[in-house]
C-alpha cells in the first residue's frame, strides 16, 4: 500500500531556487539542482511547478510581491500615484546585492518569453499611469523613476560599479528630484 504523499513546501523550493540563481546564475537553475538543494526529488519540483518557465515565473512573482510590499510600506495607506513612485524609489535605493542579482536573472528570463515581456511592460505602464505628464511635478517624478530604474538595472547587470556611498548619494539626488512640492529638504 502506498503511503500518503508528502506535501511539498513551495517556499522552500523557491528558496532553494533563489540560492542557485544567486550562486550559479540562470544557467544553473535546473530541476535537478533545485531538487537537490531543497532535499526533494526532481519529480517533486516538477509536481510543484510543471516547467522551468513556471518555476521562474513563481520566483518573479514572489520577488515582485515582496518588492511591492516594501513599496507599500514607504508609500503609506491609500497612496497617490505620486506616493507610489516615491515609495518605489525608496525601496530601490535600499536594494541589496542579492536583489540586484535576482533582478538580473529576472530580466534575462523576461527577455526570453514574449508573454513575460508583455507582463513587465504592463507593470511599468501601470506604475506610470497615474502620473499626468502635462504637469511639471509629475514629469520630475517620471524622470526620477526612470533614472532610478536605469541605475538599478545597470547595477543589476554589472554594467556599473558603485560603492554603497556612491549609490546612496545618487539616490539622495534622485529622491530629491522626486520630493513632493513644498517639502524640499525633507526625507
Amino acid at each position: 500500500m502506498a503511503g500518503r504523499p508528502r506535501s511539498i513546501d513551495r517556499d522552500k523550493v523557491l528558496d532553494a531556487a533563489e540560492v542557485i540563481v544567486g550562486e550559479l546564475g540562470a544557467s544553473g537553475l535546473t530541476f535537478e539542482a533545485v531538487a537537490k538543494a531543497a532535499g526533494i526529488t526532481k519529480g517533486g519540483v516538477q509536481y510543484c511547478f510543471g516547467t522551468k518557465e513556471n518555476l521562474v515565473r513563481a520566483m518573479i512573482t514572489r520577488w515582485g510581491d515582496a518588492f511591492e510590499e516594501e513599496v507599500r510600506q514607504y508609500a503609506g495607506p491609500a497612496p497617490s500615484p505620486q506616493a507610489v513612485i516615491r515609495g518605489h524609489l525608496a525601496a530601490t535605493r535600499n536594494a541589496d546585492a542579492a536583489e540586484h542579482s535576482r533582478s538580473a536573472v529576472m530580466m534575462t528570463a523576461l527577455l526570453e518569453k514574449p508573454d513575460q515581456v508583455a507582463a513587465s511592460r504592463a507593470w511599468y505602464t501601470e506604475r506610470l499611469a497615474g502620473l499626468d505628464l502635462a504637469r511639471a511635478e509629475d514629469r520630475k517624478l517620471a524622470v526620477a523613476f526612470l533614472a532610478g530604474e536605469g541605475a538599478f538595472l545597470l547595477k543589476a547587470f554589472g554594467l556599473i560599479d558603485l560603492s554603497q556611498e556612491q549609490w546612496n548619494a545618487l539616490f539622495a539626488d534622485i529622491l530629491a528630484l522626486a520630493q513632493e512640492p513644498g517639502k524640499e529638504g525633507e526625507g
